[in-house]
């Protein structure tokens, strides 16, 4: 199966699974780096993983029915609408650049107008140790034919999530506010506390207050303090705000907490349902009718 492979874009990604999965026996790789001052470093990685590089993104698709776009986010649109011409009748074009569900259905009626099979797929761990066991979900009306041939490619962790396009994307993205959030709030949270001379006193805070609980325990416990107790906390986090500025370690993410714990304890919600089925609910509810 290795050599009716297309790849486009050739980072981290893309050079990380061909290594892996062995397909340098007849993977074809476009990369557009190749055009630029990079293109000595782009061909040097081609060799050392032995695949080979396409001139052209018209050439690297040439009869191949199987294509990986794992580009940069911003560039994953307009790649898809230049290969849409040139990719091969029914080919599979598996889409896994981590952009919003819009922009993936944008580059479905492309992929789809041009005759090929379009294929949301979100990665959802970093490729580099986990390789081909990165989990990945598959969404779109191929997502099983895709989930068969990337099997066959090595791929160990592929759930299918249904045959929307956007609906593996929109896993992905709404995952990232939490994951990447936190990484953000650790960052701006250390940062404040080392500038302070307070870093192993935090720490040890955290420590002590942190519990194991299962995630949607811990978001139900969340939602209820921020709907009894969100206008007391914004005001809070107008202080922490102040604290982090005169620190100059930046407040981002916190004047976007004060943002948000504003909002949801003035929707006057009184005593929150048990639950957080019900509670998003009755947020939504709320929040319509204001």
């Amino acid at each position: 199966m290795q050599d009716r492979i297309a790849l486009i874009g050739f980072g981290e990604a893309g050079s990380t699974f061909a290594r892996a999965g062995g397909w340098e026996a007849g993977a074809r790789v476009f990369d557009r780096k190749t055009d630029g001052t990079a293109a000595a470093a782009m061909h040097a990685r081609y060799a050392e993983a032995g695949v080979e590089g396409a001139a052209t993104l018209a050439e690297a698709l040439a009869y191949r029915p199987l294509v990986l776009s794992l580009v940069t986010a911003d560039q994953a649109l307009a790649v898809a609408q230049a290969a849409a011409p040139h990719l091969a009748p029914g080919a599979l074009y598996c889409d896994g650049n981590s952009v919003a569900p819009q922009t993936k259905q944008a580059a479905a009626r492309a992929v789809e107008a041009a005759g090929a099979h379009y294929v949301d797929l979100a990665i959802l761990a970093p490729v580099d140790p986990a390789r081909l066991a990165v989990p990945v979900l598959l969404s779109g009306g191929q997502a099983q034919a895709a989930a068969s041939v990337l099997a066959a490619l090595g791929f160990q962790s592929i759930d299918i999530v249904g045959d929307a396009v956007g609906r593996a994307s929109s896993i992905k993205m709404i995952r990232s506010v939490m994951i990447k959030g936190m990484e953000a709030l650790t960052a701006e949270c250390m940062l404040a506390a080392e500038a302070a001379g307070v870093r192993d006193a935090v720490l040890a805070s955290l420590d002590a207050s942190e519990r194991q609980r299962p995630w949607e325990t811990r978001a139900d416990y969340n939602l209820d303090r921020m709907l009894v107790h969100g206008l007391r906390r914004a005001a809070e986090m107008e202080e922490v705000v102040k604290t982090l500025e005169a620190l100059g370690t930046g407040a981002a993410m916190t004047r976007g907490t004060v943002e948000r714990q504003r909002a949801i304890g003035a929707l006057g919600l009184g005593t929150p349902p048990e639950g957080l089925g019900p509670k998003l609910a009755a947020i939504e509810e709320r929040t319509k009718s204001a």
